[in-house]
C-alpha cells in the first residue's frame, strides 16, 4: 500500500516557471506501508547511501516486527525518488499522535542515536534550503493526515555532507553524541591520541586490580545460547541499575528483549546489526555492552555492569568499552561512537563529537503551535543540561515525579 505526492509547490511561493519545478533534483515521493517489500531497494540503497546504523535494514525491521508491532506503532517507509522510479533517499517514518498532534518522526526513539533518512550523497547535496523545505512538504502530502514532522537528534554532516532537513533546524538538540576517530592498525596510539595520560594512567590501575579478580575474557554473544545468556546479564544489570536510581527500566518490556535478541541473531549470510558483548570474570558477566552496526562504524547504544560485583569497584564498564575499542580498531573499523548523552567516561575516551540538531517542520495550524511547545521545551532541556547544578536539581525532581507516577512521562 503506498500513497504518491508528486512535487508541491511550496507553501509561500509558486515556481517562477516549469523549468524552476523540472530543476529540483527529485520527481516524486512516495510512502508505504510494507517493510518486507522495500528490503531490495533499501539494502541497495544503503550500500552506497549517507546512513547511520539506525536506518539500516538490518536494524529497522527487527524494530518493526517487535516493538513497532508491540506498540500498535504506525509505521511508514517514505520513498523520494527520480523521474525513471530509482531511490535517491529513503525516509524510515513513525506517525505520532501527542496532545491531539499527529507529526512524524523517524523510527527508534530513544533506541537510537541519531535520526536520519538514507541518502545518495549526490542527492544529498543537491538539496538547498529550498528544495529541502518542498521535499519536507511533499513527504507530508504522502503520509497525509499529520499536522507536522518532527525530526530529533538528526547529525548536522554525515561523511562530511549536510544533512538536509538540518539545514531547516530550530536549533541544537540538547545532547552531543561522542565521537572517536579510529586508525585501523595503530589501537594504541588512537587512544593515546584521545585519553590524556592522567586517564591512560587511572586505567592501567583498574586494569590491574580488575586482574587479581581471576582470569577475564571480552567475548561477543554468537547463536542462540550465548545471545540469550548475555541478554540476560545485560537485562538484569540494567534493572538494577534503574531500581538504584528509583526511575523505570526503559529495557523491561518484553519487546525490547525481542528486539535485541532479533538483532542480534541477524538474517542468515549477513552480519547482524546489533552486536552484544560481555566482559566476563572467570565465566561470569561484570559488564555487557551493546552496539549498532554499518559498514566501518560501531554505535553504542547502551551499556551495563554488575553492580553487586566485586569488580564492580574498577570500572568493569570502562574497561570492557576500551577493550571493545581495540578490538574495532583491528578489524579495520573508523570510527566508534558512544551514543548520545552526557557522561563522565565519554569524554574521557573521546575527543570529538557529532553535533545534532532539532527539525520542527509544521503542516497545519496545530503542528505550527505544537512545533512551538516542542522547541520550547528542547531548548529549556538544552540549557538544564549545560548547567551540571540544574541538571542536578532537575533529575532529582524528576526522580521524584517518576516514583509518584509509575507511567513514563513525556521526555
Amino acid at each position: 500500500m503506498s500513497a504518491l505526492a508528486q512535487p508541491a509547490r511550496s507553501t509561500s511561493a509558486a515556481p517562477a516557471s516549469r523549468r524552476d519545478a523540472e530543476a529540483r533534483p527529485f520527481a516524486r515521493v512516495r510512502a508505504e506501508s510494507d517493510i518486507a517489500a522495500l528490503e531490495a531497494d533499501w539494502r541497495a540503497l544503503e550500500a552506497d547511501a549517507l546512513v547511520t546504523p539506525y536506518q539500516s535494514y538490518d536494524w529497522v525491521r527487527p524494530f518493526a516486527e517487535t516493538i513497532g508491532r508491540a506498540e500498535g506503532m504506525a509505521l511508514r517507509f517514505v520513498r523520494v525518488e527520480d523521474g525513471q522510479g530509482g531511490l535517491l533517499a529513503l525516509f524510515p517514518l513513525v506517525i505520532t499522535r501527542r496532545l491531539g498532534t499527529r507529526f512524524a518522526e523517524f523510527i527508534g526513539g530513544k533506541h537510537a542515536n541519531y535520526h536520519m533518512a538514507l541518502y545518495r550523497p549526490a542527492f544529498a547535496a543537491a538539496l538547498d534550503d529550498a528544495a529541502t523545505r518542498s521535499l519536507l512538504a511533499d513527504i507530508g502530502t504522502a503520509l497525509g493526515g499529520i499536522d507536522a514532522l518532527f525530526f530529533v537528534n538528526q547529525p548536522s554532516l554525515w561523511h562530511g555532507v549536510a544533512n538536509p532537513p538540518a539545514r531547516l533546524a530550530a536549533g541544537q538538540s540538547p545532547s552531543r553524541a561522542y565521537k572517536l576517530a579510529l586508525v585501523p592498525g595503530d589501537c594504541e596510539g588512537t587512544l593515546r591520541r584521545s585519553m590524556s595520560k592522567h586517564a591512560r594512567k587511572k586505567l592501567t590501575t583498574k586494569r590491574n586490580r580488575f586482574a587479581e579478580l581471576g582470569p577475564s575474557e571480552l567475548i561477543q554473544a554468537h547463536g542462540e545460547a550465548e545471545i540469550a545468556r548475555v541478554l540476560d546479564a545485560f537485562l538484569a544489570q540494567k534493572a538494577a541499575r534503574f531500581a538504584q536510581m528509583g526511575l523505570p527500566d526503559p529495557f523491561a518490556a518484553p519487546a525490547t528483549r525481542a528486539f535485541l535478541r532479533q538483532g542480534a541473531i541477524g538474517q542468515p549470510g549477513r552480519p547482524p546489526a546489533i552486536e552484544l558483548y560481555s566482559l566476563d570474570l572467570a565465566g561470569r558477566s561484570v559488564a555487557t555492552y551493546v552496539g549498532a552496526v554499518q559498514g566501518e562504524r560501531f554505535s553504542g547504544m547502551a551499556t551495563a555492569f554488575d553492580l553487586a560485583a566485586e569488580a564492580a569497584r574498577t570500572s568493569p564498564g570502562e574497561l570492557l568499552l576500551v577493550e571493545l575499542i581495540k578490538r574495532k580498531c583491528r578489524a579495520g573499523f573508523t570510527m566508534f561512537d558512544l551514543g548520545v548523552g552526557e557522561a563522565r567516561y565519554k569524554t574521557t575516551i573521546c575527543d570529538d563529537s557529532d553535533e545534532l540538531v532539532d527539525t520542527f517542520f509544521p503542516l497545519t495550524a496545530r503542528g505550527r503551535a505544537y512545533a512551538g511547545y516542542s522547541r520550547a521545551k528542547r531548548a529549556l532541556k538544552r540549557r538544564i543540561k549545560a548547567s551540571p547544578l540544574a541538571l542536578k536539581a532537575a533529575q532529582r525532581i524528576l526522580g521524584l515525579l517518576r516514583r509518584r507516577r509509575p507511567a513514563a512521562l513525556d521526555e
